[in-house]
């Protein structure tokens, strides 16, 4: 995923390893990680599955992110939004880079080891897809819609953390992520149209232009909310779930609102706050749903 410009960090190399990927972005999946994980257990699990989930949330987050920025690092020298990224910048090396992403990883398999023998199968998939989401905006322009994949698998991988199978419920949680997370990330990549289509690279703003790409980003948003609509009745929450994904829906609105492909001023509020803000609502709808109604 993009992030914005980085700018020397008053943490030392601790900050710059933070700022590098992004940590605060990790607020945009891991709700729907715990969405997940109370869905399959019904409630709260043992604070053992708890814990490795989210282990295994902030090292999936931190290996994709460091192979994105490792491998983007010439592009974001040439992008002016991303040239201060710490790799371009010279303020971290490749080397180091490098080393977070080989801790990253060994992290991330050895929360799935511990969690259950399917967990452990998947996790070597998920690092596929999750880091091979960098590579495909250089072939194609439905890159969003793999990077959605990349964030789908947390509700996903959640379950299967909990109950050590798939079902129906994970499955169109995943998929309501999977559109959500492409519609944002067609918000966010107007801000380098001009920029990918000089490096020759690939987005629906390049291919369909910012109004063409925009309508996909609503049609995209639209089938999240019917998905998590629909989620509550196959799941069979009740009206907590239902008014928060009413909720989730002005947010989204309001996102579509806020931006245009004439005025991408207000993006950090359309982008991370309402967002965020979104994925936390459905978790804490589902949680009353499950915990106290």
């Amino acid at each position: 995923m993009p992030s914005v410009t980085t700018t020397p960090h008053r943490l030392g190399r601790l900050g710059e390893t933070l700022a590098m990927v992004r940590f605060s972005h990790t607020l945009f999946a891991m709700p729907f990680a715990l969405t997940g994980m109370l869905l399959a257990a019904k409630g709260l699990p043992r604070f053992e599955v708890w814990g490795w989930i989210l282990v295994a949330m902030v090292a999936a987050r931190m290996s994709a992110m460091t192979f994105n920025r490792l491998i983007d690092r010439h592009l974001d020298a040439g992008n002016p939004r991303t040239a201060n990224r710490s790799l371009p910048a010279g303020r971290l090396t490749p080397l180091y880079a490098s080393g977070v992403l080989a801790v990253s990883v060994a992290l991330l398999l050895l929360a799935a080891w511990r969690l259950n023998p399917l967990a452990l199968k998947l996790a070597p998939l998920a690092l596929v897809i999750i880091c091979g989401y960098s590579l495909t905006k250089r072939f194609t322009s439905l890159s969003h819609l793999v990077l959605g994949l990349s964030l789908a698998g947390a509700p996903l991988g959640a379950w299967v953390a909990v109950r050590g199978d798939v079902r129906l419920e994970p499955l169109v949680l995943a998929t309501a992520v999977l559109f959500w997370t492409a519609g944002f990330d067609i918000i966010y990549a107007l801000q380098d149209e001009q920029f990918d289509r000089s490096a020759g690279l690939h987005s629906l703003p390049v291919s369909l232009g910012p109004d063409g790409a925009l309508m996909v980003a609503r049609l995209f948003h639209l089938l999240t909310i019917i998905l998590l609509l629909a989620l509550g009745r196959v799941a069979t929450l009740g009206w907590f779930y239902t008014a928060a994904v009413m909720g989730s829906a002005m947010l989204l609105i309001m996102e579509h609102w806020l931006i245009s492909a004439a005025d991408l001023s207000r993006m950090q509020m359309a982008f991370f706050r309402l967002n965020v803000a979104m994925g936390l609502i459905v978790l804490a709808g589902t949680g009353v749903d499950l915990l106290w109604a």
